[in-house]
Order: structure tokens, then sequence, then C-alpha cells
């Protein structure tokens, strides 16, 4: 197991490029089972996730290989549609093989998900969305199996709306089945995220109608089969952010290159209230902290509100501040793990229940730490360059979940972090 040292504080200056979507490009190779062929991502990022979707693709019969022109998809066998648990228990994002396997084979088995520890994420809209489209749906031993009726599913009008608002894997795995059905579906309640208009995109590529692309109603057209298709994804808005917040929390200037700001304007817009500025230029930003961070008020809320996978990171940024914030979890309400590891390294955060009261302090002190999930994991190397001395973060693999090599990223613009194995 690898763990991270962390020597801090630091300054940082220079340049980032920001790897493709992992949360589009999930869905996306989810999507390529849709088409007999060779599909290709040419910038599918490397990373755990993304390489647990591979060897589920594996397992349903198709290949799949990287080399130097992307990541290659040939579904053209697909001969167990089945999502073993061994495989499906470690990342959620498995889920997103129940819409195309139901539309191209009629029938999928698929265990039920895991994934981070950040509370619970049932997946009954899904199925509920599916069983509109005319599935048949039974559990057994911890396995989901969903079945077409004899003629093939059927469009029709469904709303996907939950608890915590819409859903953006369920709404990716509606839209996947749908393409294939006969008539015409409409999705009212629809995740806008810009993954899942990613998604949508390459679907179109593919040869789906699709409409109202990024809006909360999307309509498809029933087409009779789709294409293979080379599609670049989207640069990672989670990822951009992330490093955004490496500027701010160390008082530096750095660029990131490939992400699309207008993705990001909430983000950008509690960057500006703290104190950050934040320049847009074509496929990037410059972002610079030079004055002292001012309190904030944040409430996670779906797309185009605050992301939910940047509350731990502007957490720890608050955390030296100069007075009183407040972070509200309106998606995952049990989503801080991080709380108790941020106060670890002298934070003074207070969780009152969805909420967290964040007191500005004038220091971080390095301490060691655990990562509890994949954003925490983040929180706590930001925290970590900024804290005074050497930070230990244990459990790194959560953050290799979802960044590709992050620790060289951000060395290559002068952070100290070492990858050890222990």
């Amino acid at each position: 197991m690898d763990i991270f040292e962390i020597d801090g504080p630091v300054q940082l200056s220079g340049e980032i490029h920001v790897a493709g979507s992992k949360n589009a490009c999930l869905p996306i190779l989810a999507a390529a089972l849709l088409a007999p062929g060779k599909s290709l991502i040419p910038n599918a990022p490397d990373l755990a996730d993304i390489r647990s979707m591979e060897t589920l693709i594996e397992s349903l019969g198709a290949a799949v290989c990287r080399d130097d022109a992307g990541l290659h998809i040939d579904a053209t066998t697909i001969d167990n549609p089945v999502g073993e648990y061994d495989i499906v228990r470690k990342m959620r994002a498995s889920i997103c093989i129940l819409g195309p396997l139901l539309a191209r084979c009629g029938r999928v088995k698929i265990s039920m998900p895991g994934g981070c520890a950040i509370g619970d994420r049932p997946i009954d809209i899904h199925l509920r969305g599916v069983r509109a489209l005319g599935a048949q749906i039974h559990l057994e031993n911890g396995y989901v199996i969903a079945e077409a009726p004899a003629g093939g599913l059927v469009g029709t009008q469904i709303f996907l709306g939950g608890p915590f608002g819409s859903t953006v894997l369920g709404t990716g795995n509606v839209m996947m089945a749908a393409t294939l059905a006969k008539g015409t579906t409409v999705i009212e309640s629809a995740a806008c995220e810009p993954e899942v208009a990613d998604l949508a995109h390459c679907l179109n590529a593919m040869g789906a109608k699709i409409s109202g692309i990024g809006s909360p109603r999307l309509v498809i057209e029933g087409v009779k089969d789709l294409s293979p298709v080379t599609y670049p994804v989207i640069g990672d808005r989670i990822e951009a952010g992330t490093f955004m917040v490496a500027a701010a929390i160390t008082r530096s200037r750095l660029e990131i290159n490939n992400c699309e700001i207008d993705h990001m304007l909430a983000v950008t817009d509690r960057f500006r209230q703290i104190g950050v500025e934040v320049e847009k230029y074509e496929n990037g930003c410059e972002v610079a902290m030079e004055t002292f961070i001012h309190p904030a008020d944040i409430t996670t809320q779906p797309y185009p509100g605050f992301p939910t996978d940047l509350q731990a990171q502007f957490m720890a940024l608050l955390a030296l501040g100069e007075g009183n914030s407040v972070i509200t979890e309106k998606i995952y309400p049990d989503r801080f793990m991080h709380v108790a590891e941020l106060n670890r390294m002298a934070a003074n955060l207070r969780k009152e229940g969805p909420s967290v009261i964040v007191a500005g302090t004038d220091k971080l002190i390095a301490a060691p730490v655990m990562a509890s999930d994949l954003r925490a994991s983040a929180a706590l190397v930001l925290a970590g360059m900024a804290a005074e001395g050497t930070t230990t973060v244990q459990r790194v693999y959560h953050i290799d979940r979802g960044y590709d090599k992050i620790e060289q990223k951000l060395n290559a613009v002068g952070a100290k972090i070492k990858r050890i194995s222990v």
C-alpha cells in the first residue's frame, strides 16, 4: 500500500494539464458496448476506476487495450452480460453498463455496486427508468437482473427526479437504453452535468438522435443500431478545480490547461468571493491568490450549482480563511469524513447536521492523516502542501481512483510530495 509524504508549506508556479474527465469517460466506455466493432477514446485517463471499467468490459466478452493512440474497445462480441460482484463492488460507476447491455443484449445481471464511503447512493431511480422502458426487474442474491420484453424496449416519458435532485448515472443509463428503444423517449428532470452532455454528444456521434442536450428535458428518438466511434472526452472539471484550489491554498499562481471554465461558473464565483483571481483564456485559465482568504458560504447542488466533488477541497482552503465559513452538503449529507482528519492538522471545523462550520485559522500543522474517499484524499494533499511540516497521507489508493499521477503533476510546479510503498 502506498502513502504520500508531503512537505509544506510550498509555493507553486507553472502550468498543469488537466486529464480527460473520469466521470465522462466511464459512461462513454459503457456506451461503446452499444455498437459492435471498435471504438477509441484518445484521451481516456489512466486511473484505477478506468482500469476497473476495462476489467469489467473484458469480463463481458469485449476486448480492451491501451496504446499511444488511446483506449480501444472492441465490442464486437458481448457473450456474458453479467457484472460480477468482485469487479462491481470496487466502483459504483459500474452500474452504467445496465442501460447499454439491456438495450443490446436484452438481459443484464449486475451486482449491486460499491465505491466511496460517502453516504447512501441507491440505484432505485436507474431501475425505475429502465422499468418504464419495459424492462422486468428482480433481485437475486445481491444481483439486479433486468430483462427487456420480447419485442425490445419501448420509448416513453420518464421522470428521473429524486430526493436529492437529478441523477447523473441514472440519466446516462436511461439515455443509453433509450437510444435503441422503439419510438421516442422523453426524460424529464434529467441531469444537466457537462459529463451527461458529453455522453449524449458521443451517442449522437455513434448515430443516436438525442436533442435537448444540457437541459433537464432530453428527447431520444430510438434508432435501429449504432456505430463505433472515436471520441475524445472533455477535460476533468473536478481535477481542474482541485488544481485551482492548490494555487489558492499555497498563495501561488498557476495556469490550468484543458479545462472549460464555462462548466465551472459556480466554482469560479466562490473563488472570487474568497479572493482568488481567475482569468479565463481559451481552453483554460490562470489562477492566482495573493491576498488573505475571505470566508464564504458554500452549498453543494446539482449542476450548475456548486459540485459536491469539490466540497472537501474548498473546506481545506477555507480552513485557512480569516473569519467563519459555512459549507452545506445537499447531495450526500454524510460526505464529511474528512472533517476529523483536517482537524488533526489544526483546522477548526465543527459538523452540525448537513453543514460544517469552518472557523478560519492562521496556519495548518502537519500530521498523519487517513484518506476516506477520493475527494477527501485530494483535500488532505492540498492541506499538506499548505501545512507546516511533513504530512503523511495513508490510503492514497483512493486518490488514484480519480487523479492521474497527481503527485507528479503537482511536483512539476513546485510541490514536495513523495509516494512511498509501505
